[in-house]
């Protein structure tokens, strides 16, 4: 996505707010992926793989690849990984877009995940590309989260999607965000086409698992949530900042910082304290905590 590579997008802040994906997640996939008997652990590559977050965790492979279209991202993935007092020679970091990995050979590549990113993805060149690179019976697995619930209040979520789906140009973010990605992420990836659509006979045991709880009954299946973290009132305002719609929002509406409230992210912000007062009966600081959580979507399809 174009944001992130922007030279104003404020990387170290977008790798210390987000939430930090559990382990549980990634037990799931490996197990996914030793489901087929000859299942092999040489080589891993994570796409639109940031900062690297997801990309440390796949440790159980000899090489691991992360791949992101963004420099200012590759860069930080790269300083992050120097600093670690340890180095396995696992892990490296290409600057190269999802739908197109010249770098690896055919059928060379055992696991490809995609952790916040299958959603920009053109998925007419990505399941090809992934048929190409995927070894025989070699898994994928690729999930997004959409916008974030408050655990203990869930009646707040109307005033979250107001603010993150709204159309008032003024007063929500709804507007800013690139699209059709957005859309594609709000949707838990149900837009995306199955591998077979797109390359037939390419793939086998295609699943799309839904990590939703009780916020979308509306999809099958659904299993209860996984991501959750625990967040100071001041660091949720900090998550809040590292949307790429805002960034978006306030290029282009520079004088909304004068309001008296503060900026469309302060005032959200504030609401949503508001919210929480309302409920609890007391006043919220920036230093009280809030149980914070997010649905989850994933699509893991192997090569046949």
């Amino acid at each position: 996505m174009a944001t992130f590579g922007n030279a104003s997008f404020n990387t170290a802040t977008y790798a210390s707010y987000r939430p930090t994906y559990p382990r549980s997640l990634f037990d799931f996939i490996l197990q996914y992926h030793e489901r087929s008997r000859d299942a092999r652990w040489d080589r891993a590559v994570d796409l639109g793989c940031g900062t690297g977050q997801a990309t440390v965790e796949l440790t159980p492979f000899k090489r691991i690849t992360g791949v992101d279209p963004s420099s200012k991202m590759i860069e930080v993935a790269q300083a992050t990984l120097k600093a670690q007092p340890v180095s396995t020679g696992q892990y490296e970091y290409v600057q190269a877009s999802a739908e197109s990995l010249p770098f690896l050979e055919d059928g060379g590549v055992d696991l490809v995940v995609a952790a916040q990113a299958c959603h920009w993805f053109d998925w007419s060149k990505m399941w090809p590309e992934l048929a190409r690179v995927l070894r025989k019976n070699g898994s994928a697995a690729f999930w997004i989260y959409s916008e974030f619930r408050f655990t203990c209040h869930p009646s707040l979520a109307h005033r979250i999607n107001a603010y993150a789906q709204g159309l008032d140009p003024l007063h929500t973010v709804g507007p800013y965000w690139q699209q059709p990605g957005r859309s594609i992420l709000e949707n838990h990836l149900v837009q995306v086409p199955e591998g077979n659509e797109v390359v037939p006979g390419a793939f086998k045991d295609f699943e799309r698992v839904f990590f939703t709880g009780d916020h979308y009954p509306s999809l099958p299946s659904s299993r209860s949530v996984i991501l959750r973290k625990k967040m100071t009132w001041d660091d949720l305002l900090s998550y809040l900042n590292t949307w790429s719609a805002l960034h978006t929002f306030r290029q282009r509406n520079p004088e909304d910082a004068g309001n008296p409230r503060g900026d469309v992210a302060m005032r959200f912000w504030k609401d949503l304290k508001e919210g929480v007062e309302q409920e609890n009966g007391r006043t919220v600081e920036g230093h009280d905590e809030v149980d914070v959580e997010w649905p989850l979507a994933m699509i893991m399809v192997k090569r046949a």
